[in-house]
């Protein structure tokens, strides 16, 4: 397993424009949005909490996973299958299984390193809390991200060019962030649309999020759709995976 690490670093490193777009990205929208006054004001909707205390914060960590799993992490599997370099690793004894650990892996290091910017920045610029519930807070990164790269996983096994994954990353990210709360808190979405982003991963994720930025463990519920999306979408890029 460390010599697959050790490669698909390499190999991920050349495509360092997306991963260095996918921490910037959040980090940056964090500070200029907080810095706008109206987001530093309690929000009786939000039980007396400013948008910067957790939604904020949250749903910059939920946009560097999506932007991860959706749009790197898709991108640079199917261009290997398209440069043959997958190919050539068909000829060895490595299983796909390894091989996308390897990738969801390295994803989910850069993924830290943009939600560490996240906490920090937004401490020491804005004034954001730390997350209050430290042991949930790590439970919930690790289970949401995890499930929402293994449905980037099972994209990249499906689409046949980097353009292809690109798109149907998109089209797949946009309505998650929406549904997770995005543009919408969602304490003001009507009651059928709050059910869908119960059971959309994203949502579950943002939401757990706050949570444990708020000083709350994260609802039973909203963890087990993030494990069952961790099982269910691992399953089907496994079964899925092409190498050409």
């Amino acid at each position: 397993m460390r010599k697959i690490l050790a490669v698909e670093t390499k190999l991920y490193l050349r495509e360092w424009p997306a991963m260095l777009f996918s921490i910037v990205l959040p980090v940056g929208l964090l500070l200029v949005l907080g810095s706008i006054p109206d987001m530093g004001k309690a929000d009786p909707a939000l039980g007396g909490q400013r948008i910067t205390d957790t939604h904020l914060p949250a749903m910059m960590t939920l946009l560097a996973m999506l932007t991860l799993a959706f749009t790197v992490l898709p991108t640079v599997l199917t261009t290997y299958r398209e440069r043959g370099v997958l190919r050539r690793m068909s000829t060895t004894p490595v299983h796909p299984a390894r091989m996308l650990a390897g990738q969801l892996l390295i994803n989910v290091a850069v993924g830290a390193v943009s939600t560490a910017l996240v906490v920090v920045l937004g401490r020491l610029v804005l004034g954001t809390a730390m997350p209050r519930q430290l042991v949930g807070f790590v439970l919930v990164f690790l289970l949401g991200t995890a499930a929402l790269m293994a449905m980037g996983l099972v994209i990249a096994a499906l689409a046949r060019t980097g353009k292809a994954a690109s798109g149907i990353g998109s089209v797949v990210m946009f309505p998650l962030m929406f549904v997770a709360g995005m543009w919408i808190p969602r304490e003001f979405m009507p009651g059928a649309l709050r059910v869908f982003s119960d059971f959309s991963v994203a949502g579950p994720f943002a939401q757990a999020m706050r949570a444990t930025w708020a000083g709350d463990w994260p609802q039973p519920l909203h963890l087990a759709v993030m494990a069952a999306g961790v099982l269910v979408f691992g399953w089907l890029a496994v079964r899925l995976f092409r190498w050409e």
